[in-house]
């Protein structure tokens, strides 16, 4: 478990824990390419978040599976929206090294990624993302990724 400085309970950045998550989300919620994927924030806490996009035939390889691209895209947001809790107030994140692992064929219904955060450093944070394809119900590991994300000064809206 990743020890942090303060409790989600109290207060994240000096705000309350609603507007934490918004500004989270409304940052998600400027990236054309998770929209153009359809993928969903569907949770948010202090190191971790999850994202979920459905399946779409117009997401598929040669061979029918969701490509690795779209996979590897909500694993990476996921892990820099994770690493984003736990930045300083006045930062933004960005990627700066992945790698990701493909375990079995990105055959699902929809596919969510769960990423959290091993360590936060003053200016870098590693997390890892898993993730699964949801059929019927059921999840299956698919992904798996170590991350590298540095934060860097927020531009002006």
């Amino acid at each position: 478990m990743v020890r942090f400085p303060r409790q989600v309970s109290a207060e994240v950045w000096g705000e309350n824990l609603e507007a934490f998550e918004k500004k989270v989300r409304d940052s998600f919620g400027r990236q054309p390419f998770m929209s153009t994927i359809g993928a969903e924030m569907i949770s948010v806490g202090r190191g971790s978040v999850q994202i979920r996009f459905p399946f779409s035939i117009k997401l598929t390889q040669q061979n029918g599976f969701v490509h690795a691209a779209a996979i590897t895209s909500i694993m990476d947001s996921a892990c820099g929206y994770a690493a984003l809790t736990v930045a300083p107030e006045e930062t933004d994140v960005l990627s700066v090294e992945f790698k990701a692992n493909f375990l079995s064929p990105a055959i699902g219904d929809s596919f969510v990624a769960r990423a959290s955060v091993k360590r936060a450093g003053k200016r870098l944070a590693v997390c890892s993302a898993d993730a699964f394809a949801v059929r019927a119900g059921e999840e299956k590991l698919i992904a798996t990724m170590l991350a590298t994300i540095m934060n860097i000064d927020s531009k002006p809206s």
